[in-house]
């Protein structure tokens, strides 16, 4: 069976996140994220990831973000080749995010 990754609109993600049935999980870089940073999430840099760092979600489901919607793809594909069964991402990263007009931080 192929690996697939299922593209989340920023607004699926933001009502996911605000009903407690997503766990962010952002791929990009420690820089990045001190600079904005989602307003809820977990960092594992895609530079050294390893799919065993990523927090056990507890029964929420894992959704992979970053810049621009490519590392999350790359990260969702690396954790389903460890076994994990994370096939989202947020299409559109942080730029689909703040063109959707939702809330950012500073700092991760």
């Amino acid at each position: 069976m192929a690996n697939q990754v299922q593209d989340l609109t920023p607004q699926d993600v933001s009502k996911g996140l605000e009903e407690g049935r997503y766990l962010l999980v952002d791929v990009r870089e420690r820089n990045e994220v001190a600079a904005e940073a989602y307003p809820a999430g977990v960092v594992v840099p895609l530079s050294a990831f390893d799919p065993a760092s990523i927090p056990d979600p507890q029964g929420k489901q894992v959704v992979f973000a970053c810049r621009s919607g490519k590392r999350s793809v790359t990260a969702s594909l690396a954790a389903q080749a460890a076994g994990l069964p994370y096939d989202k991402h947020l299409a559109g990263g942080i730029l689909g995010w703040k063109a959707a007009g939702l809330p950012t931080r500073v700092g991760g």
